[in-house]
């Protein structure tokens, strides 16, 4: 059987796991022909290690006829790829949901997919529930929401960081809002909130809430959806981002597998 062709854009944690599961058997089915990301030397590492060639931009990576194109770097990487992947005829699986949110980039590329025969895949991420979540959509108008619990620390750097969250004793809510509002606000951190509003009720319609909480480690999604005959309620707690390239591993699998979840 010949082998599909992935290449990687993003040659970080998440690029690594993707490589590390292939070497260990998991994605017997794929040749990784070539990865790029932000600096060479990340690039020339994660070729190393899946004996593939390190690219130097995404033109040179297309250059060799991937099948799939995994994007593992960030919601700018993604709107600065996404469509020369497409028309090039790879299809993309994306980690970088978030760039989804702002509607005229995902008709775009929605077209843009359709356009060229290619497919745009997106991965579960820290998240699941993905089947439930669209077919209580599809049954009648629903509401939906996702809580996300957080560390202190996992803020820094953001607009809502406030010394006094590394002190507080309670939970703290730190933003409430709409899952697009929550993207402009942290640009990497609510991949999870879009995927729900892409699944479900859209970026406007799905209402995000994010809590620090003292003392905690990693991240827990508690999701929720109410229709008129399905009342769905997912919730994932993950210790650290792993989850993410994991779910890619997952996803993988299931393109090129005779029996599909």
């Amino acid at each position: 059987m010949k082998k599909a062709k992935l290449g990687i854009v993003g040659c970080g944690f998440l690029g690594t796991i993707i490589v590390d599961a292939w070497r260990n058997g998991l994605l017997d089915d794929y040749e990784i022909v070539g990865c790029t990301s932000r600096t060479r030397e990340s690039a020339e590492t994660l070729a190393e290690k899946a004996g593939c060639k390190a690219c130097g931009d995404i033109d040179e990576l297309l250059a060799l006829s991937p099948d799939y194109v995994l994007e593992a770097a960030s919601p700018a990487a993604l709107q600065a790829i996404a469509e020369k992947v497409l028309r090039h005829g790879a299809s993309l699986v994306v980690l970088s949901i978030g760039a989804f949110a702002d509607a005229d980039f995902l008709a775009h590329i929605a077209r843009a997919a359709r356009e060229s025969g290619t497919r745009v895949h997106l991965a579960s991420g820290a998240i699941g529930g993905f089947d439930v979540l669209r077919t209580a959509a599809l049954m009648s108008t629903v509401q939906s929401s996702i809580t996300t619990e957080k560390g202190p620390a996992s803020l820094q750097g953001t607009a809502v960081f406030k010394e006094t969250l590394l002190t507080d004793s309670e939970k703290t809510t730190v933003f409430t809002g709409s899952a697009r509002e929550a993207i402009a606000l942290f640009p990497t951190k609510v991949n999870v909130a879009v995927a729900t509003a892409l699944a479900t009720a859209g970026a406007e319609n799905t209402r995000v809430t994010i809590r620090s909480v003292p003392g905690f480690k990693g991240d827990d999604h508690r999701i929720e959806v109410i229709g008129d005959e399905v009342h769905a309620i997912v919730d994932i707690y993950s210790r650290t981002s792993a989850i993410a390239g994991w779910s890619v591993v997952a996803l993988l699998r299931n393109l090129v597998s005779p029996i599909v979840f």
